[in-house]
């Protein structure tokens, strides 16, 4: 066989498995083409979040201090363990040290919605129901947090609120919700596919619509015009999947302000899911999902509301997911908007002061939330959930103190719920753990059982020292100032003062010596320069002077923690 011959067999089979290929994945409802684009173009993430407004940051001040039922508990919760853990946080000092929130994780809800499809507490878990719960609780002089999924369903696969944003959002607030857990169970990213654009119409409730073809419209980017004889325009868009392509109309003319009905006509193509946004007045973000279309019509039109001012208006069409990351921003955003408009408007309905909903991320660090997390919420997640292992506690550790620069007042990254008290951690491990969330800024959730916690375990939680160092009103992430067995971490105070924190990684006892002048050349530290320097050492009371360097002796897996003046 010629090398000629070899070459043309190899073609023809390339070929006939293209066709193959092409055939299976088109008549499987899905996009050929768009998956070709996929592989031949690269993404890259186009979120542009630098000008957008963050998630309240006077909602969490400081990180958020309480209690979760999840690491301890799981499935098996109840109205009478929750009263009674709640109990035990006032009895036991934790309120008065500053644990405020009793969250309900996964597991609170029952498998059905009420009759108005609401949200509801487990029916025999539960009997007085959630509403009932939280006034109780607030009662006893504490905050209540809940629980949902950024998907289908729960981790637990119970109801959760992907496409249901606004009506469990204002379900929460009726009930006086103060704290609510995201998840990503279930998860359905966003297309990053768009429709197919050939008009769009604007009207008020009673009035005719104004008919717009995307001839009277800019294209920009890849967003080209494509011909079809059987459209009402004679043609239509194509080309804005991935932020690649945009419609913008800059004419759209209302006669006064007021609440409108956008309607986005378009060719029917592809039975897969489509997403684009609507821009009006280069401010608020109209979102518009389009589910896999059958094709026994060749047009389809999808509905939303906006707000537009008497004069001339511009809206724009594009889809902006080009990644996961993407699609996390928009969705996540969306609740915390809807959090933010459900508290606003009981606030309104009921004529008192809004009740803020402490927003909390947990995607678990896939999407990189630390880049958008505070334009949607008060705290994200950055690492898969925690467990009772000191392994996986060090490891946790490390991703997250390196984020420190993404971290501000109101805004924390979160390396999830403390394991103080639970599993097998020795004394050292557990002072570590908690040493290091307090110097990470990170939410202070308690994961044991409060109501059976010793008092070795109570010391270490309620210590006011280090949570004086978390709850501290600059409200800046420590950063890592030295790498190596013994990590040195120092983190700025509101008084002038820093917090250097000495943890030994290490199996074994290690020396560490540290110079303090170094801090005073370090931009985000930025300790004054002294020519003596008194450290106090916030577990055993330990006073030192120093005109600069610190030597530290060290146990196996200990921590030290000194306020520097």
């Amino acid at each position: 066989m010629g090398f000629l011959t070899a070459l043309l067999i190899i073609l023809i089979a390339a070929i006939i498995a293209f066709v193959v290929w092409f055939v299976v994945y088109r008549f499987g409802g899905k996009c050929p083409i768009c998956a070709l684009e996929k592989i031949t173009k690269p993404t890259k993430i186009t979120m542009d979040v630098e000008n957008e407004e963050p998630y309240s940051a006077e909602t969490s001040p400081t990180p958020p201090m309480g209690w979760s039922s999840w690491n301890t508990f799981r499935q098996n919760i109840s109205e009478d363990l929750i009263l009674d853990t709640a109990a035990a946080m006032k009895k036991t000092g934790l309120l008065d040290a500053g644990y405020r929130y009793i969250n309900l994780d996964d597991c609170w809800q029952s498998s059905m919605r009420d009759e108005n499809g609401r949200l509801q507490g487990d029916l025999e878990k539960f009997p007085s129901g959630i509403k009932s719960l939280i006034y109780n609780i607030n009662q006893m002089g504490m905050k209540v947090g809940l629980y949902s999924s950024n998907g289908t369903l729960t981790c637990e696969d119970l109801p959760a609120s992907l496409g249901r944003e606004q009506y469990d959002a204002y379900t929460l607030a009726k009930w006086g919700v103060e704290y609510f857990k995201y998840d990503y169970c279930h998860h359905i990213p966003i297309s990053r596919y768009a429709p197919l654009v050939y008009s769009i119409s604007i009207s008020q409730f009673d009035s005719h619509p104004m008919e717009y073809s995307v001839h009277n419209a800019v294209l920009s980017g890849l967003a080209r015009f494509m011909t079809d004889t059987k459209l009402p325009s004679g043609s239509y868009v194509s080309g804005l999947d991935a932020n690649q392509g945009r419609i913008t109309y800059n004419n759209i003319e209302v006669d006064e302000d007021g609440k409108y009905v956008l309607t986005v006509n378009i060719k029917k193509k592809g039975a897969y899911e489509k997403y684009l946004i609507a821009k009006v007045n280069d401010g608020e973000e109209y979102e518009l999902l389009f589910p896999p279309q059958k094709h026994y019509n060749l047009t389809a039109r999808f509905q939303v509301i906006v707000n537009l001012t008497a004069g001339k208006n511009k809206i724009e069409l594009f889809n902006p997911v080009t990644s996961k990351a993407d699609s996390e921003m928009y969705q996540y955003r969306r609740m915390g908007k809807a959090l933010k408009d459900a508290t606003a408007r009981v606030a309104k309905e009921r004529k008192q002061k809004e009740k803020p909903i402490v927003f909390s991320i947990c995607e678990w660090g896939w999407g990189k939330p630390y880049n958008w997390g505070a334009k949607a919420g008060n705290l994200w997640r950055t690492t898969p959930d925690i467990r009772p292992w000191w392994i996986w506690i060090k490891l946790i550790y490390e991703h997250t103190v390196k984020l420190y620069p993404y971290a501000s007042k109101g805004h924390y990254n979160d390396p999830d719920m403390l394991e103080v008290g639970n599993g097998k951690l020795t004394y050292n491990q557990n002072v570590s753990h908690f040493s290091l969330w307090c110097m990470m800024n990170a939410p202070l959730i308690l994961g044991n059982d409060l109501r059976s916690m010793n008092e070795q375990v109570r010391s270490i939680v309620a210590n006011k020292n280090m949570i004086a160092i978390n709850q501290d009103s600059l409200a800046k992430q420590a950063k890592r100032v030295k790498k190596g067995i013994v990590d040195v971490l120092a983190k700025p105070l509101a008084d002038g003062s820093v917090a250097v924190c000495f943890f030994n990684k290490a199996s074994h006892g290690a020396r560490a010596k540290f110079d303090l002048n170094t801090l005073v050349d370090d931009k985000y530290v930025a300790m004054t320069k002294q020519n003596e320097y008194h450290a106090k050492e916030q577990w055993s009371g330990e006073n030192l002077t120093t005109n600069g360097t610190l030597t530290v002796l060290l146990e196996k897996c200990q921590s030290k923690v000194y306020i520097i003046k």
